[in-house]
């Protein structure tokens, strides 16, 4: 599935799974998560790659894993934190051609539960979340003159392809 296309509609509210300034103790997850939330716990996306941006990073499409929170929308605020998130992201449709970011659906895995989202290989499929992906002009970018952070992780307090700090 490429960036592009997103696969089927979903049904009902997805979480989302966030990788840079929205998660916890980042600036923007006080500005628009906070108090729209009724759930946020660590996540991985696998099959991804993280690369530093200006100031954010940016996830792809790749083979490694990307370290983040999984949120649940809190009761009645679904449409308005997508909303946010979509003009926060510069996300304007699928494919659309000023699109920062695309918007996707992709499996994320939980702490403590198998590659397929579920414990010990039983239950139900892996969570289905939405996740910001980098646009794919962005994308083609990153992949020529990007820098990637190889374990990645998103770690403020560093600019942009300086040194990474703990």
């Amino acid at each position: 599935m490429s960036t592009l296309d997103p696969g089927p509609p979903p049904t009902g509210e997805l979480p989302f799974f966030v990788y840079g300034t929205l998660l916890p103790g980042e600036p923007n997850h006080d500005l628009f998560l906070r108090g729209r939330t009724s759930g946020e716990r660590a996540a991985v996306l696998p099959r991804a790659l993280l690369y530093d941006g200006p100031g954010y990073p940016y996830a792809i499409d790749g083979h490694g894993r990307v370290h983040g929170t999984l949120l649940t929308a809190a009761p009645g605020v679904y449409g308005e934190l997508l909303g946010l998130l979509d003009h926060l992201e510069e996300y304007l449709g699928p494919g659309h051609p000023r699109n920062l970011y695309e918007r996707v659906v992709r499996e994320v895995e939980l702490p403590g539960e198998g590659p397929s989202g579920t414990r010990e290989g039983q239950g139900p499929p892996g969570t289905r979340a939405w996740v910001y992906l980098a646009a794919a002009a962005v994308t083609r970018s990153l992949r020529t003159s990007g820098s990637v952070i190889a374990e990645g992780r998103w770690v403020t307090g560093r600019p942009p392809g300086g040194p990474r700090t703990p």
